[in-house]
């Protein structure tokens, strides 16, 4: 019986971690043909050079959500706006500013991250005079 158990406790606890690797699978949102793709990360797994160049903080304390608009398989340029609340819906906007790099534009934002949580990110895109909406929960953690 213990070894059941033993086993049940093993799979339960390894749950989570297929969960986080579902999740960063394919960070995407399309709209007809409009695909915005988006990722968040700490900071800190920038490079200095890169940070300095997009004017990014690198902070273990610092996250950064990353995102890029196509139509049709070509970058597209884009408004972008949002906000990110915690679980008591306290909301800090999100300076979203472009990023170029080999002819495709990428749009960055930072946050803080000042201790394990969960987020909710709520974004607008616009472009070609439409507006796109999604929001999305991340479990955020201060960096090393």
């Amino acid at each position: 019986m213990s070894r059941l158990m033993l086993s049940l406790l093993i799979a339960s606890l390894s749950l989570p971690a297929l969960a986080a690797q579902a999740i960063k699978g394919n960070r995407q949102e399309t709209f007809g043909d409009v695909t915005v793709h988006y990722n968040t990360f700490n900071s800190t797994v920038l490079q200095p050079d890169i940070a300095k160049g997009a004017e990014l903080i690198r902070s273990k304390e610092q996250g950064v959500i990353n995102l890029s608009v196509v139509r049709n398989g070509k970058p597209q340029p884009a408004q972008v706006s949002g906000t990110i609340k915690d679980l008591t819906n306290d909301a800090l906007p999100l300076n979203f500013k472009p990023v170029t790099e080999y002819g495709a534009v990428s749009y960055v934002a930072q946050y803080p991250v000042p201790q394990q949580e969960v987020r909710i990110f709520d974004i607008a895109v616009q472009t070609g005079g439409a507006t796109y909406r999604f929001s999305f929960n991340q479990e955020l953690f201060p960096g090393p």
